[in-house]
């Protein structure tokens, strides 16, 4: 098993289908009450153990997770609201040592990206398939994503940091 992608690769060349939108916005609404079980009888040394070698721990992954999904939420909007927006990147890697990721408990971690799933969802459940079919521009990668295509790939991205979550309990 690639423990950098437990789950695989995301497919950024597929042709997603606008059929599969019911199934991603369930991974995407559950994902919070997915990783609150999978950690439930996790230990503090579990919670603070990398899930490979030069990876982040549980704990970071979460508060990952919701620094990403936040940035999500706000593509989003943007692409709902203007035309093709040019989105802002972020460095991920420099954002896990601002000092939050420490700070704060795994709980509020949690809250966190509940939050941020809750009003998500309640967008993704408002769009239709026009909407889904509006774009927005990441200049790093200079990809145009459709709102389909960044909906795939949310739902996959939660699920791969859920994979490197359940590693630390497999790797024991």
């Amino acid at each position: 098993m690639n423990l950098r992608y437990p789950i695989g690769n995301f497919d950024y060349e597929a042709q997603h289908q606008f059929s599969d939108v019911a199934s991603w916005v369930d991974d995407i609404r559950t994902l919070p009450s997915r990783i609150s079980s999978a950690i439930q009888n996790y230990s503090q040394e579990e919670l603070d153990t990398p899930y490979r070698p030069g990876g982040w721990t549980t704990t970071q992954v979460i508060h990952h997770l919701g620094d990403s999904h936040l940035n999500s939420l706000i593509r989003f909007k943007l692409a709902l609201t203007e035309k093709n927006p040019t989105i802002k990147p972020y460095d991920e890697q420099a954002w896990t040592s601002l000092g939050d990721y420490d700070a704060l408990s795994i709980e509020d971690g949690l809250t966190l990206l509940e939050l941020i799933h809750k009003k998500w969802v309640a967008v993704l459940d408002q769009m239709n398939e026009e909407d889904f079919n509006k774009t927005f521009f990441h200049p790093e990668s200079e990809i145009e994503y459709s709102l389909l295509q960044a909906t795939a790939m949310y739902a996959w991205h939660g699920n791969h940091h859920l994979g490197h979550i359940q590693l630390i309990k497999r790797n024991q």
